[in-house]
């Protein structure tokens, strides 16, 4: 696994999406939820991206996150929090 690279996400902006945020175990702790990417951005102390729905709604993943992506779906896990953020394409 690699860390967060803005690149590895570009193909997910502009695309409808389902997201979700896990705890360590995969167990959700909300619901996957369809949104569409509108940006990518770095926060302004550069230690996380934030990932934008809309000009106000992002998740922020820490940039140490281990990354794992391929084509339909990219999945971030934060070994501090315990947490993955995955964000599915939606076919």
């Amino acid at each position: 696994m690699e860390h967060i690279k803005v690149e590895d996400l570009q193909s997910f902006v502009s695309e409808k999406v389902m997201v979700a945020i896990l705890d360590k175990d995969g167990e959700e702790q909300a619901p996957f939820v369809p949104k569409e990417i509108q940006k990518l951005e770095l926060c302004p102390d550069n230690t996380h991206l934030r990932i934008y729905f809309d000009r106000r709604n992002f998740f922020a993943v820490p940039l140490t996150s281990s990354v794992s992506c391929d084509e339909t779906e990219w999945t971030a896990f934060d070994q501090q929090s315990q947490l993955q953020y995955v964000i599915k394409k939606r076919g």
